[in-house]
């Protein structure tokens, strides 16, 4: 008897397919080509890239951006395994990975630059911002039905509706408190210059690999020829697009970080006429840091510019526990000018860069 292929469902919001795919012997990068040839479908003629899959595990939605993601995305799938095989639940849709039998892995696929359906139009059930758990977090309940049995005080009312206003908003307190934290911490930017482009805000995140600069950001600049669309440049995954040089604009304050080494000497003037003039060695900026480094074409829809774990090792990038904005470069020990930004949907919904 033939053995079943490996397949993998996938869920758009507004279609579903399957596609054969083997998680185990085959690369992400595979499953992109894979997902971006599919014909007959809304997105068809556009490049799968990051920040296009999702993925649910343990209640929570995980992305499918890169390497990492996928490695820890097999490794769920064979737990998944070995807890069906322990449990005596109903059989689920299943495929065989190492002798093992696992549930069929399930993709949420959906182009960043495009929106999401809205009604009346049509909406896949199957897609995860669908579900009924999904979206009954969205809606506040129904109004309670006020009882002609019970009269409360003015004292007693006052405190129930104190309570009702977080009850009757839907959403449960630790889900309001987990929001309020990462709202409160956002993502880490900074300023600086990548080739001839200066003035770049850069997002700082070490969860990517290498240096991305978007599609549009790399057109706008010459980076990639004005003519090249999906299809015919970067069609084919990511693209090395060659070397170029990044600089960071330094902070003006020094750093607290433990491992700081001590701020620069402050540097020496003179008086001319009873007038204070700055050292010609002064400059009237400060000395900015240099580094050549391979850079990526992506589709990364939030930021032109994406400084990932190649770029951290390069300049041995240290961040504060206690200051999310404190951000050292240990390879010259300068302080860098750092902010941070919390990024919204149009529903004003926290948007996650992982």
């Amino acid at each position: 008897m033939a053995m079943p292929p490996s397949i993998i469902n996938v869920h758009t919001p507004s279609e579903s397919f399957a596609i054969v795919h083997s998680i185990t012997q085959e690369s992400l990068e595979a499953l992109y080509d894979k997902l971006s040839r599919k014909a007959h479908t809304a997105y068809h003629g556009s490049r799968v890239g990051p920040g296009w899959l999702k993925y649910e595990f343990n209640d929570s939605v995980w992305n499918l951006d890169d390497d990492s993601d996928y490695t820890i995305f097999v490794w769920r799938q064979q737990q998944s395994s070995d807890d069906q095989e322990a449990s005596t639940s109903t059989a689920v849709p299943s495929i065989s990975i190492n002798n093992k039998t696992t549930p069929t892995p399930t993709l949420y696929l959906h182009n960043p630059s495009q929106s999401i359906p809205a009604p009346p139009e049509y909406r896949n059930a199957a897609y995860y911002l669908f579900h009924p758990s999904h979206i009954s977090s969205r809606k506040s309940p129904s109004p309670r039905p006020h009882s002609t049995k019970s009269r409360k005080t003015k004292g007693s009312r006052r405190t129930n509706n104190s309570t009702l206003s977080d009850e009757d908003s839907g959403v449960p307190k630790f889900k309001r408190e987990f929001e309020k934290f990462h709202s409160a911490n956002g993502v880490r930017t900074v300023m600086g210059s990548i080739g001839p482009v200066q003035n770049v805000r850069m997002l700082l995140k070490s969860g990517y690999r290498h240096v991305y600069i978007s599609r549009d950001f790399a057109k706008a600049h010459g980076f990639i020829p004005d003519d090249a669309a999906p299809g015919h440049y970067g069609y084919g995954g990511l693209v090395n697009i060659g070397t170029w040089p990044i600089t960071l604009t330094p902070s003006s304050t020094a750093s607290s970080h433990p491992n700081a080494p001590p701020p620069p000497p402050v540097p020496t003037s003179s008086k001319l006429n009873g007038v204070k003039k700055k050292s010609s060695s002064d400059g009237n900026q400060p000395t900015k840091t240099v580094t050549l480094i391979t850079v990526y074409l992506s589709e990364e829809p939030h930021f032109d510019v994406v400084l990932g774990r190649s770029f951290f090792e390069r300049r041995q990038i240290q961040t504060n526990p206690i200051d999310p904005t404190d951000i050292v470069c240990l390879d010259t020990g300068e302080k860098i000018e750092c902010e941070l930004i919390i990024l919204k949907d149009g529903k004003g919904e926290i948007v996650t860069v992982t």
